[in-house]
Protein backbone atom coordinates (compact mmCIF):
# COMPACT_ATOMS: atom_id res chain seq x y z
CA UNK A 1 0.00 0.00 0.00
CA UNK A 2 1.15 3.49 -0.72
CA UNK A 3 2.90 4.94 2.34
CA UNK A 4 1.16 8.25 1.83
CA UNK A 5 -2.33 6.98 2.49
CA UNK A 6 -4.16 4.19 4.25
CA UNK A 7 -7.82 3.37 4.90
CA UNK A 8 -9.21 5.01 8.01
CA UNK A 9 -10.38 1.81 9.62
CA UNK A 10 -12.24 3.53 12.43
CA UNK A 11 -14.36 5.57 10.08
CA UNK A 12 -17.55 4.42 8.38
CA UNK A 13 -17.22 6.90 5.57
CA UNK A 14 -14.52 4.96 3.73
CA UNK A 15 -12.38 8.07 3.53
CA UNK A 16 -8.60 7.98 3.31
CA UNK A 17 -6.08 9.42 5.71
CA UNK A 18 -3.28 11.11 3.79
CA UNK A 19 0.14 11.00 5.39
CA UNK A 20 2.60 13.81 5.10
CA UNK A 21 5.01 13.51 2.18
CA UNK A 22 7.90 14.95 4.21
CA UNK A 23 9.60 11.51 4.42
CA UNK A 24 9.85 10.93 0.67
CA UNK A 25 13.56 11.77 0.55
CA UNK A 26 14.66 9.57 3.44
CA UNK A 27 17.94 7.79 2.66
CA UNK A 28 18.57 4.07 2.91
CA UNK A 29 20.65 3.06 5.95
CA UNK A 30 23.74 0.93 6.38
CA UNK A 31 25.02 0.01 9.84
CA UNK A 32 28.60 -1.30 9.99
CA UNK A 33 29.59 -2.65 13.40
CA UNK A 34 33.28 -3.02 14.15
CA UNK A 35 33.25 -6.07 16.45
CA UNK A 36 36.99 -6.33 17.06
CA UNK A 37 38.34 -7.89 20.25
CA UNK A 38 39.01 -6.94 22.95
CA UNK A 39 36.78 -3.82 22.69
CA UNK A 40 33.79 -5.80 21.43
CA UNK A 41 33.46 -7.64 24.74
CA UNK A 42 32.83 -4.29 26.47
CA UNK A 43 30.25 -2.91 24.03
CA UNK A 44 28.54 -5.98 22.53
CA UNK A 45 25.67 -6.25 25.01
CA UNK A 46 24.95 -2.52 25.03
CA UNK A 47 24.94 -2.16 21.25
CA UNK A 48 22.90 -5.30 20.57
CA UNK A 49 20.30 -4.43 23.24
CA UNK A 50 19.96 -0.90 21.85
CA UNK A 51 19.72 -2.19 18.28
CA UNK A 52 17.10 -4.77 19.25
CA UNK A 53 15.03 -2.13 21.05
CA UNK A 54 15.27 0.29 18.15
CA UNK A 55 14.33 -2.27 15.50
CA UNK A 56 11.31 -3.43 17.51
CA UNK A 57 10.08 0.18 17.41
CA UNK A 58 11.00 0.97 13.80
CA UNK A 59 9.39 -2.23 12.46
CA UNK A 60 6.10 -1.47 14.25
CA UNK A 61 5.59 2.14 13.18
CA UNK A 62 2.54 3.04 11.11
CA UNK A 63 2.45 6.07 8.86
CA UNK A 64 4.97 7.16 6.25
CA UNK A 65 8.12 5.10 5.74
CA UNK A 66 10.98 6.63 7.72
CA UNK A 67 13.69 4.07 6.85
CA UNK A 68 13.13 2.72 3.33
CA UNK A 69 15.91 0.11 3.46
CA UNK A 70 18.41 -1.18 6.02
CA UNK A 71 21.55 -3.28 5.69
CA UNK A 72 23.81 -4.59 8.47
CA UNK A 73 27.51 -5.45 8.31
CA UNK A 74 29.85 -6.86 10.94
CA UNK A 75 33.63 -6.39 10.86
CA UNK A 76 35.55 -8.80 13.05
CA UNK A 77 38.33 -11.04 11.79
CA UNK A 78 36.60 -10.67 8.46
CA UNK A 79 33.97 -8.43 6.91
CA UNK A 80 30.53 -10.00 6.66
CA UNK A 81 27.12 -8.80 5.47
CA UNK A 82 24.68 -10.06 8.07
CA UNK A 83 21.68 -8.47 6.38
CA UNK A 84 21.31 -7.28 2.78
CA UNK A 85 19.00 -4.33 2.15
CA UNK A 86 15.49 -5.09 3.44
CA UNK A 87 12.43 -3.11 4.39
CA UNK A 88 11.78 -2.73 8.11
CA UNK A 89 8.01 -2.63 8.50
CA UNK A 90 6.68 -5.98 9.69
CA UNK A 91 10.12 -7.60 9.36
CA UNK A 92 11.26 -7.70 12.98
CA UNK A 93 11.66 -11.48 13.23
CA UNK A 94 14.35 -11.49 10.53
CA UNK A 95 16.08 -8.41 11.93
CA UNK A 96 16.06 -9.86 15.44
CA UNK A 97 17.83 -12.99 14.22
CA UNK A 98 20.53 -10.78 12.65
CA UNK A 99 21.01 -8.98 15.97
CA UNK A 100 21.42 -12.31 17.71
CA UNK A 101 23.98 -13.34 15.09
CA UNK A 102 25.85 -10.11 15.78
CA UNK A 103 25.66 -10.81 19.51
CA UNK A 104 27.25 -14.23 19.01
CA UNK A 105 30.49 -12.79 17.59
CA UNK A 106 33.22 -13.59 20.16
CA UNK A 107 34.72 -10.66 22.00
CA UNK A 108 37.84 -12.37 23.22
CA UNK A 109 41.12 -12.85 21.41
CA UNK A 110 43.42 -10.48 19.59
CA UNK A 111 43.88 -8.91 16.18
CA UNK A 112 47.00 -8.32 14.18
CA UNK A 113 46.69 -4.56 13.96
CA UNK A 114 44.43 -1.56 13.51
CA UNK A 115 45.40 -1.33 9.84
CA UNK A 116 43.69 -4.67 9.18
CA UNK A 117 40.50 -3.40 10.81
CA UNK A 118 40.68 -0.21 8.77
CA UNK A 119 40.94 -2.19 5.52
CA UNK A 120 37.92 -4.26 6.49
CA UNK A 121 35.90 -1.14 7.33
CA UNK A 122 36.80 0.39 3.98
CA UNK A 123 35.77 -2.78 2.19
CA UNK A 124 32.47 -2.93 4.10
CA UNK A 125 31.64 0.66 3.09
CA UNK A 126 32.46 -0.02 -0.57
CA UNK A 127 30.53 -3.30 -0.55
CA UNK A 128 27.46 -1.62 0.96
CA UNK A 129 27.55 1.13 -1.68
CA UNK A 130 27.80 -1.42 -4.48
CA UNK A 131 24.91 -3.39 -2.97
CA UNK A 132 22.86 -0.20 -2.70
CA UNK A 133 23.45 0.74 -6.33
CA UNK A 134 22.38 -2.74 -7.40
CA UNK A 135 19.26 -2.65 -5.19
CA UNK A 136 18.33 0.87 -6.27
CA UNK A 137 18.77 0.02 -9.96
CA UNK A 138 16.33 -2.87 -9.59
CA UNK A 139 13.76 -0.78 -7.75
CA UNK A 140 10.67 0.24 -9.68
CA UNK A 141 10.10 3.43 -7.69
CA UNK A 142 13.75 4.58 -7.57
CA UNK A 143 13.02 6.90 -4.69
CA UNK A 144 16.09 5.86 -2.71
CA UNK A 145 18.58 8.12 -4.41
CA UNK A 146 21.10 8.15 -1.58
CA UNK A 147 22.37 6.12 1.34
CA UNK A 148 23.81 6.99 4.74
CA UNK A 149 26.46 4.74 6.28
CA UNK A 150 26.98 4.59 10.05
CA UNK A 151 30.12 2.93 11.38
CA UNK A 152 30.05 1.95 15.07
CA UNK A 153 33.42 1.42 16.74
CA UNK A 154 35.00 1.36 20.18
CA UNK A 155 38.42 2.41 18.93
CA UNK A 156 39.53 6.06 18.92
CA UNK A 157 37.09 7.78 16.59
CA UNK A 158 39.46 10.28 15.00
CA UNK A 159 41.78 7.50 13.91
CA UNK A 160 38.88 5.58 12.37
CA UNK A 161 37.70 8.66 10.51
CA UNK A 162 41.22 9.29 9.23
CA UNK A 163 41.54 5.69 8.02
CA UNK A 164 38.23 5.86 6.14
CA UNK A 165 39.08 9.19 4.55
CA UNK A 166 42.41 7.83 3.33
CA UNK A 167 40.94 4.55 2.13
CA UNK A 168 37.92 6.04 0.32
CA UNK A 169 39.68 8.98 -1.31
CA UNK A 170 39.61 7.51 -4.84
CA UNK A 171 36.35 5.54 -4.51
CA UNK A 172 33.06 6.22 -6.28
CA UNK A 173 30.91 7.81 -3.56
CA UNK A 174 28.21 9.44 -5.69
CA UNK A 175 25.36 7.67 -3.90
CA UNK A 176 26.80 8.25 -0.39
CA UNK A 177 24.94 11.08 1.31
CA UNK A 178 26.70 10.91 4.66
CA UNK A 179 29.29 8.83 6.49
CA UNK A 180 29.04 8.85 10.29
CA UNK A 181 31.52 7.27 12.67
CA UNK A 182 30.03 6.61 16.12
CA UNK A 183 32.60 5.96 18.85
CA UNK A 184 31.24 4.14 21.89
CA UNK A 185 33.31 5.14 24.89
CA UNK A 186 34.01 1.84 26.63
CA UNK A 187 36.63 3.08 29.12
CA UNK A 188 36.54 6.88 29.22
CA UNK A 189 39.04 7.24 26.38
CA UNK A 190 37.65 10.44 24.84
CA UNK A 191 40.28 12.67 26.38
CA UNK A 192 42.99 10.44 24.89
CA UNK A 193 41.46 10.62 21.39
CA UNK A 194 43.31 13.73 20.35
CA UNK A 195 45.44 14.62 17.40
CA UNK A 196 48.04 17.23 16.57
CA UNK A 197 47.12 20.39 14.63
CA UNK A 198 49.01 18.95 11.67
CA UNK A 199 46.91 15.79 11.74
CA UNK A 200 43.72 17.81 12.09
CA UNK A 201 44.71 19.92 9.08
CA UNK A 202 45.44 16.74 7.13
CA UNK A 203 42.06 15.28 8.11
CA UNK A 204 40.30 18.41 6.83
CA UNK A 205 42.10 18.21 3.51
CA UNK A 206 41.25 14.51 3.16
CA UNK A 207 37.59 15.21 3.92
CA UNK A 208 37.48 17.89 1.23
CA UNK A 209 39.15 15.54 -1.25
CA UNK A 210 36.68 12.80 -0.26
CA UNK A 211 33.81 14.98 -1.46
CA UNK A 212 31.34 13.75 1.17
CA UNK A 213 30.38 14.61 4.72
CA UNK A 214 32.23 12.56 7.36
CA UNK A 215 31.06 13.10 10.93
CA UNK A 216 32.30 11.80 14.26
CA UNK A 217 29.90 11.30 17.16
CA UNK A 218 31.07 10.10 20.57
CA UNK A 219 28.53 8.47 22.91
CA UNK A 220 28.75 6.79 26.29
CA UNK A 221 28.56 3.04 26.63
CA UNK A 222 24.88 2.82 27.59
CA UNK A 223 21.80 1.39 25.92
CA UNK A 224 19.89 4.70 26.08
CA UNK A 225 22.73 6.68 24.48
CA UNK A 226 23.12 4.23 21.60
CA UNK A 227 19.34 4.10 21.15
CA UNK A 228 19.28 7.86 20.60
CA UNK A 229 21.92 7.58 17.87
CA UNK A 230 19.75 5.03 16.04
CA UNK A 231 16.50 6.94 16.60
CA UNK A 232 17.94 9.88 14.68
CA UNK A 233 17.27 7.72 11.61
CA UNK A 234 13.53 8.13 12.24
CA UNK A 235 13.64 11.91 11.88
CA UNK A 236 13.06 13.73 8.61
CA UNK A 237 16.32 14.17 6.74
CA UNK A 238 15.16 16.13 3.69
CA UNK A 239 17.05 19.42 3.86
CA UNK A 240 16.03 20.27 0.29
CA UNK A 241 13.77 23.05 1.50
CA UNK A 242 12.86 24.81 4.74
CA UNK A 243 9.75 23.64 6.60
CA UNK A 244 8.29 26.88 7.95
CA UNK A 245 8.03 30.54 7.01
CA UNK A 246 7.33 32.67 10.07
CA UNK A 247 5.82 35.97 8.93
CA UNK A 248 6.26 39.05 11.15
CA UNK A 249 4.53 42.38 10.43
CA UNK A 250 6.60 44.83 8.46
CA UNK A 251 8.54 47.38 10.56
CA UNK A 252 8.12 49.88 7.69
CA UNK A 253 5.15 51.10 5.68
CA UNK A 254 5.76 48.89 2.64
CA UNK A 255 3.41 46.12 3.94
CA UNK A 256 5.98 43.47 3.04
CA UNK A 257 6.26 41.08 6.02
CA UNK A 258 9.57 39.98 7.44
CA UNK A 259 10.02 36.26 6.75
CA UNK A 260 11.96 34.08 9.18
CA UNK A 261 12.69 30.69 7.56
CA UNK A 262 12.76 27.71 9.92
CA UNK A 263 13.16 23.95 10.03
CA UNK A 264 11.05 21.74 12.27
CA UNK A 265 12.00 18.59 14.13
CA UNK A 266 9.94 15.91 15.82
CA UNK A 267 10.58 15.49 19.53
CA UNK A 268 8.72 12.22 19.97
CA UNK A 269 7.04 9.42 18.06
CA UNK A 270 3.26 9.65 18.32
CA UNK A 271 1.84 6.64 20.21
CA UNK A 272 -0.95 6.62 17.63
CA UNK A 273 1.59 5.26 15.11
CA UNK A 274 1.99 2.01 17.10
CA UNK A 275 -1.22 -0.02 16.56
CA UNK A 276 0.01 -2.99 18.61
CA UNK A 277 0.25 -0.79 21.73
CA UNK A 278 -3.21 0.75 21.57
CA UNK A 279 -3.29 1.36 25.33
CA UNK A 280 -0.30 3.68 24.93
CA UNK A 281 -2.11 5.77 22.36
CA UNK A 282 -3.57 9.22 22.80
CA UNK A 283 -5.99 8.53 25.63
CA UNK A 284 -7.14 12.06 26.36
CA UNK A 285 -9.28 12.65 23.27
CA UNK A 286 -12.35 12.20 25.47
CA UNK A 287 -13.19 10.93 28.94
CA UNK A 288 -14.50 7.66 27.49
CA UNK A 289 -11.23 7.08 25.63
CA UNK A 290 -9.30 7.60 28.85
CA UNK A 291 -11.25 5.04 30.84
CA UNK A 292 -9.99 1.43 30.71
CA UNK A 293 -11.55 -0.77 28.03
CA UNK A 294 -13.34 -3.72 29.67
CA UNK A 295 -16.05 -6.11 28.62
CA UNK A 296 -19.39 -5.09 30.10
CA UNK A 297 -23.06 -4.91 29.26
CA UNK A 298 -24.49 -1.86 27.55
CA UNK A 299 -26.13 -0.51 30.73
CA UNK A 300 -22.94 -0.72 32.82
CA UNK A 301 -20.51 2.12 33.35
CA UNK A 302 -16.79 1.46 32.86
CA UNK A 303 -14.68 1.26 36.01
CA UNK A 304 -12.54 4.28 36.93
CA UNK A 305 -9.00 4.50 35.65
CA UNK A 306 -6.48 4.10 38.48
CA UNK A 307 -3.32 6.23 38.35
CA UNK A 308 -0.74 6.00 41.11
CA UNK A 309 1.66 8.80 41.95
CA UNK A 310 5.27 7.67 41.56
CA UNK A 311 7.24 10.93 41.75
CA UNK A 312 7.01 14.61 42.67
CA UNK A 313 8.39 16.92 39.96
CA UNK A 314 9.60 20.49 40.07
CA UNK A 315 7.38 22.50 37.73
CA UNK A 316 10.32 24.29 36.11
CA UNK A 317 11.92 20.91 35.37
CA UNK A 318 9.15 19.68 33.04
CA UNK A 319 9.73 20.47 29.36
CA UNK A 320 6.57 21.01 27.31
CA UNK A 321 8.10 19.10 24.39
CA UNK A 322 7.76 15.77 26.24
CA UNK A 323 3.99 16.20 26.77
CA UNK A 324 1.48 15.24 24.11
CA UNK A 325 -2.22 14.74 23.52
CA UNK A 326 -5.18 16.80 24.69
CA UNK A 327 -5.36 17.87 28.35
CA UNK A 328 -8.16 16.74 30.62
CA UNK A 329 -9.42 18.88 33.51
CA UNK A 330 -9.57 16.97 36.81
CA UNK A 331 -12.10 18.03 39.47
CA UNK A 332 -13.34 16.48 42.74
CA UNK A 333 -16.08 13.98 41.99
CA UNK A 334 -19.78 14.69 42.48
CA UNK A 335 -20.84 11.07 41.86
CA UNK A 336 -24.24 10.50 43.50
CA UNK A 337 -23.28 6.99 44.67
CA UNK A 338 -20.93 8.43 47.31
CA UNK A 339 -22.44 9.28 50.65
CA UNK A 340 -22.16 12.86 51.91
CA UNK A 341 -19.39 12.26 54.45
CA UNK A 342 -17.18 10.45 51.92
CA UNK A 343 -17.76 13.16 49.32
CA UNK A 344 -16.88 15.91 51.81
CA UNK A 345 -13.70 14.10 52.90
CA UNK A 346 -12.73 13.53 49.27
CA UNK A 347 -13.33 17.21 48.46
CA UNK A 348 -11.02 18.23 51.30
CA UNK A 349 -8.25 15.90 50.09
CA UNK A 350 -8.54 17.23 46.54
CA UNK A 351 -8.43 20.82 47.77
CA UNK A 352 -5.35 20.07 49.87
CA UNK A 353 -3.62 18.40 46.90
CA UNK A 354 -4.30 21.39 44.64
CA UNK A 355 -3.08 23.85 47.28
CA UNK A 356 0.08 21.89 48.10
CA UNK A 357 1.13 21.45 44.46
CA UNK A 358 0.46 25.06 43.57
CA UNK A 359 2.06 26.60 46.67
CA UNK A 360 5.21 24.50 46.25
CA UNK A 361 5.29 24.81 42.44
CA UNK A 362 5.17 21.05 41.96
CA UNK A 363 3.76 18.54 39.49
CA UNK A 364 2.90 14.88 40.05
CA UNK A 365 4.15 12.07 37.82
CA UNK A 366 1.50 9.35 37.54
CA UNK A 367 1.53 5.82 36.17
CA UNK A 368 -1.32 3.48 35.28
CA UNK A 369 -1.65 1.01 38.16
CA UNK A 370 -2.62 -2.04 36.10
CA UNK A 371 -1.94 -1.94 32.35
CA UNK A 372 -4.28 -3.60 29.89
CA UNK A 373 -3.09 -6.93 28.56
CA UNK A 374 -1.59 -6.75 25.10
CA UNK A 375 -3.06 -8.64 22.15
CA UNK A 376 0.55 -9.38 21.11
CA UNK A 377 1.10 -11.42 24.27
CA UNK A 378 2.84 -10.66 27.52
CA UNK A 379 2.11 -7.79 29.85
CA UNK A 380 0.76 -4.50 28.62
CA UNK A 381 2.41 -1.09 28.59
CA UNK A 382 2.42 1.51 31.37
CA UNK A 383 1.31 4.96 30.19
CA UNK A 384 2.53 7.92 32.24
CA UNK A 385 0.87 11.26 32.95
CA UNK A 386 1.77 14.60 34.51
CA UNK A 387 -0.70 16.28 36.86
CA UNK A 388 -0.44 20.07 36.94
CA UNK A 389 -2.10 22.45 39.45
CA UNK A 390 -4.07 25.53 38.47
CA UNK A 391 -5.32 28.68 40.25
CA UNK A 392 -8.80 27.17 40.46
CA UNK A 393 -9.93 24.07 42.33
CA UNK A 394 -8.89 21.78 39.46
CA UNK A 395 -5.91 19.93 38.04
CA UNK A 396 -4.71 19.39 34.48
CA UNK A 397 -3.80 15.88 33.27
CA UNK A 398 -1.34 15.53 30.35
CA UNK A 399 0.21 12.35 28.90
CA UNK A 400 4.01 12.30 28.99
CA UNK A 401 6.23 10.54 26.48
CA UNK A 402 8.22 7.50 27.59
CA UNK A 403 11.81 6.59 26.79
CA UNK A 404 10.83 4.31 23.91
CA UNK A 405 9.15 7.13 21.92
CA UNK A 406 11.54 9.99 22.69
CA UNK A 407 13.59 11.25 19.76
CA UNK A 408 16.97 12.99 19.99
CA UNK A 409 17.07 16.75 19.65
CA UNK A 410 19.85 19.30 19.80
CA UNK A 411 18.98 22.50 21.66
CA UNK A 412 22.10 24.66 21.55
CA UNK A 413 22.28 27.79 23.68
CA UNK A 414 24.00 30.71 22.01
CA UNK A 415 26.57 32.53 24.12
CA UNK A 416 26.53 35.56 21.79
CA UNK A 417 23.98 38.31 21.45
CA UNK A 418 22.02 38.59 18.17
CA UNK A 419 23.30 41.09 15.57
CA UNK A 420 22.15 44.65 16.44
CA UNK A 421 20.43 45.23 13.08
CA UNK A 422 18.48 41.96 13.42
CA UNK A 423 17.43 42.91 16.96
CA UNK A 424 16.14 46.28 15.78
CA UNK A 425 14.20 44.69 12.93
CA UNK A 426 12.51 42.09 15.15
CA UNK A 427 11.67 44.60 17.89
CA UNK A 428 10.07 46.94 15.34
CA UNK A 429 8.07 44.04 13.91
CA UNK A 430 6.75 42.97 17.30
CA UNK A 431 5.83 46.54 18.21
CA UNK A 432 3.27 46.43 15.37
CA UNK A 433 1.28 43.70 17.13
CA UNK A 434 -1.38 44.14 19.81
CA UNK A 435 -0.39 42.83 23.23
CA UNK A 436 -2.81 40.73 25.29
CA UNK A 437 -2.30 39.93 28.95
CA UNK A 438 -4.52 36.83 28.78
CA UNK A 439 -5.00 34.41 25.90
CA UNK A 440 -8.74 34.10 25.24
CA UNK A 441 -9.53 31.23 22.84
CA UNK A 442 -13.05 32.64 22.37
CA UNK A 443 -11.52 35.45 20.34
CA UNK A 444 -9.87 32.99 17.91
CA UNK A 445 -11.97 32.08 14.87
CA UNK A 446 -10.64 29.26 12.68
CA UNK A 447 -13.51 29.39 10.12
CA UNK A 448 -14.38 25.81 11.10
CA UNK A 449 -18.15 26.45 11.29
CA UNK A 450 -18.21 27.72 7.71
CA UNK A 451 -16.20 24.73 6.50
CA UNK A 452 -18.54 22.29 8.28
CA UNK A 453 -21.63 24.02 6.83
CA UNK A 454 -20.24 23.83 3.33
CA UNK A 455 -19.30 20.17 3.74
CA UNK A 456 -22.70 19.34 5.22
CA UNK A 457 -24.63 21.03 2.42
CA UNK A 458 -22.61 19.18 -0.23
CA UNK A 459 -23.11 15.75 1.35
CA UNK A 460 -25.98 13.42 0.48
CA UNK A 461 -29.03 13.71 2.78
CA UNK A 462 -29.36 10.92 5.33
CA UNK A 463 -33.17 10.95 5.21
CA UNK A 464 -35.26 9.49 2.35
CA UNK A 465 -37.55 12.53 2.04
CA UNK A 466 -36.79 16.17 1.45
CA UNK A 467 -37.79 18.87 3.90
CA UNK A 468 -40.64 19.97 1.59
CA UNK A 469 -42.04 16.41 1.50
CA UNK A 470 -41.90 16.07 5.28
CA UNK A 471 -43.68 19.41 5.79
CA UNK A 472 -46.43 18.32 3.40
CA UNK A 473 -46.82 15.04 5.29
CA UNK A 474 -47.07 16.92 8.59
CA UNK A 475 -49.76 19.25 7.21
CA UNK A 476 -51.73 16.31 5.84
CA UNK A 477 -51.58 14.52 9.18
CA UNK A 478 -52.73 17.67 10.96
CA UNK A 479 -55.92 17.75 8.90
Amino acid sequence: MDNRKRPAGSSNSGSLVFWSSSFQRQPARVLIVEALPPWWSQTCTVLCDALDNFLSLACSLDGPCRIPLLSLYAVSRQQECLLPFVQLRGNFARLHSCVEELRSIPGEGCIRGAARGGDLLRQAVLDSLQQFRHTNAGSQTRNNLSVEVTVVTSQPGRGTVHQLERGLRDADLMSLKRLLVVQIDSAGDWAQDTSSPEASHSDTEDSLMLGTEVDLQQVENSVVAVEMVLKAWLQERGGDREHLHLLLPSPLDDLIPVCVKCDMQERQISPALIPVASSLGVKTESVQDFLPATKMSANQSPPPQRLKAIKVLRADGVCESVLYGLPLVIRPTTCWQLDWDEMETNHGLFHALCHTLRSRDLFLLLQVESPQKSTAGGSGVYPHYVLQPSPSLSLLLRPVVSRELLLPVSLPVSAQDPPPNAMQTVQRCLSQLDEEFVLNPLSLNSNLYQLLRNAGLLSQPRYPYSLKTRVANWEQAAR
